[in-house]
């Protein structure tokens, strides 16, 4: 459902399906902060993302150690001008030799890679999530479709290797209590609360002018605690990617449902204005 597309400006509109190939960025994290005083950082990752050279072949991928001695994860990373959120899916279409490669690591260990968004500038996020395959289908050509789903999300620490694919040690991000009493009706219920029915009247009015039949719109929180109804809610502004970074990038939940909050109310006025001009200017009937 994408509800944003009249408000924010996005390269990529449809980001659903995302080809390997535009995933090649020229730069990528322009610095690789270090979260441990004794990891070294290797550089920028833009050598890392545009190093593809030559490597293992898929037949022998070489497998990368779930923990560094520091306590950070090691992960495979693969930028895509998409943002996965935990708990969302993607279809992705795999057939860039590198990450062809990857594939055939992730599929013989865990399963697990890091998605980070990289956008049209060429730069890749720092925060990304991990996507866990929970479908694959390999082609007679080596190509993979498959679909991930959104897990932990993370930042990255520093490059730990570029070749034959880009692999990270990364620290995981959680959402942190708040540290004071929110103000009344601040508090992350509350104001899951308004962005469901924020949400709910979006709807309403984008049906309404998409000359779609009103009918009643169904739960959609789904009975969902405020930290992933807020991931869910960040998944449906599709066509607005780097709003869903800054959305995924937040380590406090009220925070982000106030944002969404915020934009859900921007889109409702301008939906509401594109309303009353539709009903002040009808079209007129065409003429035989």
């Amino acid at each position: 459902m994408a509800l944003l597309p009249q408000i924010l400006h996005s390269p990529h509109p449809h980001p659903r399906l995302a080809a390997a190939a535009a995933a090649s960025p020229s730069r990528a994290f322009p610095r690789a902060p270090r979260l441990h005083a004794g990891g070294r950082g290797r550089g920028r990752l833009a050598a890392a993302a545009g190093a593809s050279g030559p490597g293992p072949g898929p037949s022998s991928p070489e497998p990368y150690p779930p923990e560094s001695d520091d306590g950070l994860v090691e992960l495979p990373l693969f930028p895509l001008p998409l943002v996965l959120f935990p708990d969302a899916t993607h279809a992705l279409h795999i057939f860039e030799f590198r990450y062809r490669i990857m594939m055939h690591t992730v599929l013989q260990t865990d399963l697990r890679f890091g998605v980070v968004f990289a956008g049209s500038g060429g730069s890749a996020a720092e925060v990304g999530c991990v996507g866990v395959v929970v479908k694959h289908e390999r082609l007679a050509d080596d190509r993979f479709f498959l679909i991930c789903k959104g897990q932990q999300r993370f930042r990255v620490a520093r490059v730990v290797r570029t070749k034959p694919y880009l692999v990270a040690a990364v620290q995981w991000l959680d959402d942190r209590p708040p540290a004071e009493a929110p103000a009344p009706g601040e508090d992350a219920e509350a104001l899951a609360a308004d962005v469901e029915a924020l949400m709910r009247d979006v709807i309403r009015i984008a049906n309404r002018l998409n000359g779609k039949p009103e009918k009643e719109v169904g739960d959609l929180r789904r009975g969902l605690f405020p930290t992933p109804f807020s991931f869910y809610v960040g998944n449906t502004f599709e066509g607005a990617p780097r709003e869903q970074q800054a959305l995924l990038e937040l380590e406090d939940t009220a925070a982000r449902l106030r944002r969404e909050r915020d934009t859900l109310r921007n889109t409702l006025n301008y939906l509401t204005a594109a309303s009353a001009v539709k009903d002040a200017f009808p079209s007129s009937p065409s003429s035989g």
